[in-house]
């Protein structure tokens, strides 16, 4: 049976024959520039922070959701499609244990926005323009009843939308919003 004092040696001979091997390295890959890195920070704040330049209406974004969104969420959003995402609109605040759409759920337009900017369409994300996005997140906003139907959405006039349900949250972080 290993001593206390056995056990805290071996510990200590198999972390520096790591830190050995981590110094050496197998010429694989290269640095990450900068560059590199502000292409995959696309962060968007609740106050719009983040949001790069476009715009897009809610006509604009039926046609965009018709062709790259229907196939998962079902047409106008309003029921499941084959693959089952789910609806994307729904009546008022159910409850905790109600439906959770945008217009049930979502805290701040901004989050449509940049989940859709980073996880659709779900077999291909990162692929729409910033228009598109912005013209699906209008589209959405629109069809759950937040935006008019010729409102447009870009950088200024997204994070001014006061989503339905803005106020039953707790902000873990209030003075960054």
């Amino acid at each position: 049976m290993f001593t206390h004092k056995v056990l805290c040696v071996l510990a200590l001979a198999v972390g520096l024959g790591t830190a050995a091997a981590f110094a050496e390295t197998a010429g694989l890959g290269k640095p990450v520039s900068e560059a590199d890195l502000a292409a995959w920070d696309i962060s968007v704040m609740p106050d719009g922070a983040g949001l790069p330049a476009g715009s897009g209406t809610p006509a604009q974004g039926a046609r965009v959701y018709a062709e790259k969104c229907s196939a998962c969420h079902g047409d106008n959003g309003r029921n499941p499609a084959a693959l089952g995402a789910g609806p994307m609109v729904s009546g008022p605040i159910a409850g905790i244990d109600g439906p959770k759409t945008i217009g049930s759920f979502y805290g701040y337009s901004t989050i449509v926005f940049d989940f859709v900017r980073r996880a659709m369409p779900w077999n291909m994300p990162r692929t729409l323009s910033n228009d598109e996005v912005y013209a699906v997140t209008a589209y959405l906003l629109a069809i759950n009843k937040i935006i008019g139907e010729e409102d447009v959405m870009n950088a200024q006039t997204l994070p001014k939308v006061k989503m339905p349900n803005r106020d039953n949250f707790i902000i873990r972080f209030p003075d960054r919003i």
